[in-house]
């Protein structure tokens, strides 16, 4: 068997603190400021995280695609990333970035220990034990850059580094490949959504009349909201099906440790079951979505409506929400709590419009085929995020 060596972080990279940035010069200028949001416990980068920003520092806070930052602190247990690492992508080459003041930049002084296996180093489990082993604070968790620097590991030699770094990247790259193939088919759908319901360009030939959206095909109707949705109040206790959050990227599942925290708050949860439509509210910001599996449940503050399907389609009122984004904002009401903010009536009142029966059936034959697609790449982002994470910390340990 190969011998493995044990070896110290801190003799192999340097933590340096990020810069300490003002706030009021976000969000201008041709610079980036990275931030926490750029780490992702399933992903290498989140753009998110790199926002604009009008001023400059020092080099010595500047990095490089295929650097290395790592998220100091973490605020919720549902997006457990501390001391998780981003790598730079490298369509940030001809950018400058600057690393902000919750990240640590990585200083990597060994070429024996290139990044790209240091990244899954600092992605394994046998890392993240040691860093939650260290972690201070409560409702704010905390690693200092010492906690980092010492943490100790065993490795096997360059080659073999090598040779796992790149079955690692060759795996990830799949993933990574299949998610812009699935953005680029959302993409599609939405444009055909926006082509034939919002700019209305296969009809442009046909008469038009007014509506509450503006000029729509003559022959189309508008359909108010309360004739085909209705609030439920079904309940069941919590852990009795599978739990999930609503945010600005639609209904998720959660994470174990926020279903652990919230059992702690409520003993019930709203049942959520397929094509049901539900709202929320984060920060004064319309959270929404159609349930897409079975059944589940969700937290008692959110809204959950049942869905008519004889009146209307899911699918296509899924894609009206999405389009007519800006027609839904007033549904905002004024007060602060999450989940509690949702104007009811307005909701009712609002209108849908109905094309006919033969355009919106091949809207959803179309769109439909699109999803199938988008459904069958997840799958294998799936099979292959499993596999990845099955195997990393077999290669991280002697045993592999």
């Amino acid at each position: 068997m190969e011998e493995w060596k044990e070896y110290r972080l801190g003799d192999i990279i340097t933590i340096k603190g990020g810069y300490p940035y003002k706030g009021s010069l976000i969000g201008k200028g041709n610079n980036y400021l990275l931030s926490m949001g750029c780490v992702s416990f399933t992903e290498q980068f989140l753009d998110k995280g790199a926002r604009n920003y009008e001023g400059d520092c020092d080099s010595r806070y500047y990095v490089f695609p295929g650097d290395i930052v790592l998220a100091t602190r973490q605020q919720s247990d549902n997006l457990p990333i501390l001391g998780l690492p981003a790598i730079i992508p490298q369509k940030y080459e001809s950018s400058k970035l600057i690393v902000g003041a919750n990240l640590y930049k990585v200083e990597n002084h060994n070429k024996d220990f290139p990044n790209s296996y240091l990244y899954w180093l600092l992605k394994s489990p046998q890392y993240i034990r040691h860093i939650r082993s260290c972690q201070t604070g409560t409702t704010v968790r905390m690693i200092t850059k010492s906690n980092i620097e010492d943490y100790h590991f065993l490795a096997p030699s360059k080659s073999r580094r090598n040779e796992i770094a790149r079955f690692l990247w060759n795996i990830e790259n799949k993933i990574e490949l299949n998610r812009k193939i699935n953005s680029n088919l959302e993409e599609q759908a939405k444009a055909l959504f926006k082509s034939w319901f919002i700019d209305f360009e296969p009809f442009k030939d046909g008469k038009f009349i007014d509506s509450e959206l503006g000029m729509i095909p003559e022959g189309w109707n508008m359909m108010s909201f309360e004739s085909f949705i209705s609030e439920s109040q079904d309940k069941a206790m919590v852990g009795t099906y599978p739990a999930y959050s609503v945010t600005n990227n639609g209904i998720t599942p959660r994470t174990e440790k926020f279903k652990k925290q919230l059992s702690k708050a409520t003993s019930k949860e709203k049942i959520l079951r397929k094509n049901d439509l539900v709202f929320g509210m984060s920060r004064q910001i319309l959270n929404w979505g159609i349930m897409q599996d079975e059944i589940g449940s969700v937290s008692s503050a959110y809204h959950v409506y049942k869905i008519d399907k004889e009146r209307t389609c899911p699918t296509y009122l899924r894609y009206f929400i999405k389009g007519y984004e800006s027609y839904f904002r007033d549904l905002i009401g004024t007060a602060a709590r999450e989940g509690q903010s949702l104007d009811k009536g307005a909701l009712m009142n609002k209108k849908l419009l109905v094309p006919s029966k033969d355009i919106l059936r091949s809207f959803i034959q179309h769109v439909t085929t699109i999803e199938n697609a988008i459904s069958l790449f997840k799958s294998q982002c799936c099979r292959l995020s499993t596999l990845r994470d099955t195997l990393l910390p077999r290669l991280m340990s002697v045993r592999s």
